[in-house]
C-alpha cells in the first residue's frame, strides 16, 4: 500500500470533523529530512475558513487523527505544516520490495493503449540536436506510460515529401558530391533565385513522373533512413510505426475537400484556407493553390491513419518542439471540427530547445551540429575514461556514457524550457550528471559482488534509519507522478537526490564489516542499486555494472 493513503484518508477526515465540507489533503516532501517523511500545509490552507489559528489547527488535528497505519511520529512545525514520519517497518518493508522486477509499477492505467509520436525527423535533412531532445523526451514518456500498466505503442511522423525534399534534390544536382544534409542546405541558401526550377522538382516528388527526380528521391529517402536506425540503435529507442508524409500524410487531402463542402475550410485566392481567426487563432493554408497538402493537412492525415491502424487507442501523445505549439493549437482546432473523436484523444507535449554556446543550431543555414555528431564527439570523450575502468568493453561503455551524459541533460529540468548544452557537465562522474547516477549503480554492484549476496530486510537492533531508506520510500510515487504530468524531471532529480545521498552514506558507512547490521545494510545497498538501474531506464539511459 501506498505509505500516503492512510496519511491522506486521516487527515481528511480529521478535516471534516473540524468543520471543512469537502477537504483536499496535498502531501508534499520536507525539504530537510529530520523533519520526517511528509508535510502537509492543510492547517494553514484552510484556518482562515475555520477561524482558527493554523497552528492550533494543526495541534487540533493531530489529536483529532490519533494513530495512523504506517506512521511513527506526527508533528507541527513553523506556522503549522504538519510532518509525518514513517516507522520503521515501513522502511524495512519497502527495502523488500525495492529489490524487486515490479518496483516502481502500478496499474492506473492498465489495460489503455496509448500511442506516442516523438523524433520526427526528416529524410533529406540532418538528424539535428533538436531531434535528440524529441527523441529523450519521447521516450522516456513512453517508458513512464508503460509503468503504470498501460501498453505502449512508439510512432516516428518523417516528411519524406515536401519543399525541402526538392531543395535537397536540386542541391544534390548541382553538388553530386554533397551529402544529402549538405545538398539540402545548399538547396535552402540558393532557393530564391532558384525558386522555379525547385517548385518545379517538388510537382515531380508528388507525381513521381519523372525518372531522374525519382531516382535521387528513392536515393535520398533509402540513405536517411538508415542512418536515422543506426541513431535510434545508439539511443536505445524502437518504434512500431512508421508514418510519412508521402503516404499517410496524402490522407488529408480528400478530408480537406470534404469539409471545405461543408463550409469548415475555405477557398482563398485559388488556396484552401482554415479561418483560424474564427476561432482565436491563425489562419493558415492547407492547400495551396497548386493544390499541394501544406504541412497542416498532412498533420490531418497523419491523426486518422493513427487511429486507423489503432481504432481503440485511449490517448494519442505528440512531442515536438514548442516553436510549433501555435501550429498544434490550430491542427487540433480543425481536428476536432473534422475528426472530433480523434481530437478528443489527441494532445500535443512541447518541449524546448537544446542550445549550445553559439546559440540555437539551424539546418536551413548549415551551420549545425548534428545528433550524430554531437554523439560522436561525447562518446570519444568517454572513451578514455571507458579503457581506464573495471568494464568488459570499453566501447559499450562508451557508448552508454555519452548517450546518459546528453539524455540526462535534456531530462533534468521541465521539458519546456530551453537548455545549454554543457558539454563538461554532463560528462562529469561528480554532481549533477547521468554518468554521476551511472557511477553510484556500478559502486552498488561493486559492492554487492564483493558480498556475494543482497542482504537482508531484517533490521538489527538499534538501527537508526538512514536518509537513503527514506528516499527509496518515494520512488513509486515520484514516477506515478511523472506519468500523470508527463514530466520525466522529476525522476531525474528524485534519481541525482539518491544518489547523492547514498553516496554520502557509503563514504560514512563501513558496509562489510562483518557486524551483525552488515546484512541489513547490504539490503540497502540492493535496494539502491535497483532503484537506480529502473529511474534511469525510464530516462532511456542504461545502467552499467562496471565503471
Amino acid at each position: 500500500m501506498n505509505p500516503q493513503t492512510p496519511i491522506i484518508e486521516a487527515l481528511a477526515g480529521a478535516l471534516i470533523t473540524e468543520g471543512v465540507k469537502e477537504p483536499s489533503v496535498v502531501l508534499e516532501y520536507p525539504t530537510d529530512m529530520s523533519h520526517g517523511d511528509y508535510a502537509s500545509n492543510a492547517a494553514m490552507v484552510y484556518a482562515k475558513e475555520l477561524g482558527k489559528n493554523p497552528r492550533d489547527l494543526a495541534e487540533a488535528l493531530i489529536s483529532t487523527m490519533g494513530d495512523i497505519e504506517g506512521v511513527d511520529e506526527v508533528s507541527v512545525a513553523g506556522p503549522g505544516f504538519i510532518n509525518f514520519s514513517l516507522t520503521q517497518s515501513v522502511l524495512a518493508g519497502t527495502l523488500e520490495e525495492a529489490v524487486g522486477d515490479v518496483w516502481g509499477r502500478g496499474d492506473m492505467r492498465a489495460e489503455e493503449r496509448v500511442m506516442v509520436e516523438y523524433t520526427d525527423p526528416n529524410p533529406f535533412k540532418e538528424f539535428h540536436i533538436g531531434h535528440l531532445m524529441s527523441n529523450t523526451i519521447g521516450e522516456s514518456i513512453a517508458r513512464l506510460i508503460e509503468y503504470t500498466g498501460a501498453t505502449v505503442v512508439r510512432a516516428n511522423w518523417q516528411g519524406d515529401v515536401g519543399p525541402h525534399v526538392a531543395k535537397a534534390i536540386w542541391g544534390k544536382m548541382q553538388q553530386p558530391a554533397y551529402s544529402w544534409g549538405e545538398a539540402y542546405a545548399y538547396g535552402a541558401q540558393h532557393y530564391e533565385e532558384h525558386k522555379k526550377e525547385i517548385d518545379e522538382i517538388n510537382k515531380k516528388v508528388y507525381a513521381k513522373n519523372d525518372a531522374a527526380v525519382q531516382a535521387l528521391y528513392n536515393e535520398g529517402r533509402a540513405s536517411s533512413l538508415e542512418h536515422f536506425e543506426k541513431l535510434y540503435r545508439i539511443l536505445g529507442t524502437t518504434f512500431d510505426y512508421y508514418f510519412f508524409e508521402g503516404t499517410e500524410g496524402l490522407y488529408g487531402v480528400p478530408l480537406v475537400e470534404e469539409f471545405l463542402e461543408k463550409g469548415i475550410f475555405e477557398k482563398s485566392d485559388g488556396a484552401v484556407i482554415f479561418p483560424g481567426e474564427k476561432y482565436g487563432l491563425h489562419t493558415r493554408v492547407f492547400l495551396t493553390s497548386q493544390g499541394l497538402p501544406t504541412y497542416e493537412t498532412k498533420e490531418l492525415g497523419l491523426n486518422k491513419a493513427k487511429f486507423d491502424k489503432e481504432p481503440k487507442l485511449a490517448h494519442s501523445i505528440i512531442v515536438t518542439a514548442n516553436e510549433q505549439s501555435e501550429y498544434f493549437k490550430v491542427v487540433l482546432k480543425a481536428m476536432e471540427l473534422v475528426m472530433p473523436t480523434v481530437a478528443e484523444k489527441t494532445q500535443h507535449i512541447a518541449h524546448g530547445m537544446m542550445k549550445l554556446a553559439t546559440g540555437k543550431m539551424s539546418s536551413r543555414t548549415g551551420v549545425v551540429i548534428t545528433g550524430e555528431a554531437l554523439l560522436n564527439t561525447l562518446i570519444e570523450r568517454a572513451a578514455e575514461r571507458a579503457r581506464e575502468s573495471r568494464t568488459d568493453d570499453a566501447e559499450l561503455l562508451a557508448r552508454q556514457i555519452a548517450v546518459a551524459a546528453i539524455k540526462y541533460q535534456i531530462l533534468k529540468q521541465a521539458s519546456g524550457k530551453d537548455i545549454v548544452f554543457d558539454e563538461a557537465r554532463a560528462l562529469s562522474l561528480e554532481g549533477d550528471s547521468g554518468p554521476y547516477i551511472q557511477y553510484t549503480h556500478a559502486r552498488c554492484c561493486s559492492v554487492l559482488e564483493k558480498a556475494g549476496t543482497q542482504g537482508s530486510t531484517k533490521q538489527p537492533a538499534g538501527w537508526r534509519t538512514t536518509n537513503v531508506e527514506r528516499l527509496l520510500v518515494r520512488f513509486p510515487e515520484i514516477v506515478a507522478r511523472a506519468a500523470e504530468e508527463y514530466a520525466p524531471h522529476h525522476v531525474s532529480q528524485y534519481l541525482i537526490e539518491l544518489a547523492s545521498t547514498f553516496n554520502s552514506w557509503y563514504a560514512q558507512e563501513h558496509i562489510l564489516d562483518g557486524s551483525e547490521a552488515e546484512q541489513y545494510k547490504l539490503a540497502v545497498v540492493a535496494a539502491t542499486k535497483n532503484t537506480l538501474a529502473k529511474g534511469l531506464y525510464l530516462l532511456g539511459i542504461e545502467a552499467p555494472e562496471k565503471m
